[in-house]
C-alpha cells in the first residue's frame, strides 16, 4: 500500500504541473495536454479507489491513518478534475468568440439604395460590449460551478470526517456528552454549507436576470 500510496501522490503532482502550463501551451497542442491530463487523472482515480479497498484492510491500528490519507488523494484529484473543466469551459468560450468574431469581419455588405454607409464602427463596438457582457458571465458562472462542486467535495469530506471522528471517539471509550457535542457541530457545519450552496445559486440566478 505505500509504493501505490507515494506513487499516486507523485503523479497528482505531476499533474499539478502539467495543470500550470495549460494557459501557455499554443491553441494546437492545447487539446493533447487536456486528453494527456484527463487520462492520467483517470488513472489516478483507479489508484485512489485501489488505495481505499487497500486502506479497509489494514490492522485496526492503522486502519484510520490509512483511510485519512487515501481521503486526502481522493480530495486533491477532484480538486484538479474540477480545475481542468473550468479551463476547458473557459477555451470552449473563447474558441466560440473568435469564430463569431471572424464570420463577422469576413461578413459581405451590399449597398443599399435608400443609405450606403455601414456602420461598421458601431457594430464591432456592439458586439465587443456583447462578447465582454457574456464572458463576463460565462466567468461568473464557472466560478459558481466551481464554488458549487467545491462545496460538495467538502460536503463528502466533511461526512467522512465525521463517520472517523465517531469511530476514533469510540476507539478511545469517549462519553456520550461529547459525541452529541460532536455530532451537533457536524450538524451546524452542514446547515452553513447548504446556506452557503443557496445563496451562491441566488447570486448567479440574480446576475443572470438582471445582465442577461
Amino acid at each position: 500500500m505505500e509504493t501505490l500510496y507515494h506513487q499516486t501522490n507523485k503523479e497528482i503532482h505531476e499533474v499539478q504541473s502539467y495543470m500550470g502550463g495549460l494557459e501557455k501551451t499554443d491553441r494546437e497542442s492545447v487539446h493533447l495536454l487536456e486528453n494527456d491530463i484527463q487520462a492520467r487523472v483517470d488513472r489516478i482515480f483507479t489508484h485512489v479507489e485501489r488505495l481505499e479497498i487497500l486502506a479497509s484492510k489494514e490492522p485496526p491500528n492503522r486502519r484510520q491513518n490509512a483511510k485519512l490519507r487515501a481521503d486526502q488523494l481522493k480530495y486533491d484529484i477532484q480538486h484538479l478534475q474540477t480545475g481542468l473543466r473550468n479551463f476547458q469551459h473557459r477555451r470552449y468560450q473563447r474558441d466560440a468568440q473568435d469564430r463569431e468574431r471572424e464570420e463577422l469581419m469576413s461578413r459581405t455588405f451590399t449597398t443599399n439604395d435608400a443609405d450606403t454607409s455601414i456602420p461598421m464602427d458601431e457594430t464591432l463596438q456592439m458586439n465587443s460590449n456583447l462578447n465582454n457582457a457574456h464572458q463576463g458571465m460565462d466567468d461568473l458562472l464557472g466560478s459558481g460551478s466551481s464554488i458549487l462542486n467545491g462545496l460538495r467535495d467538502q460536503r463528502g469530506t466533511l461526512k467522512g470526517t465525521h463517520k472517523k471522528m465517531l469511530d476514533v471517539a469510540n476507539m478511545l471509550g469517549l462519553s456520550n456528552t461529547v459525541m452529541r457535542l460532536i455530532e451537533r457541530r457536524a450538524t451546524q457545519d452542514k446547515l452553513i454549507m447548504i446556506g452557503g450552496m443557496l445563496l451562491t445559486c441566488v447570486i448567479i440566478f440574480l446576475v443572470i436576470r438582471y445582465l442577461g
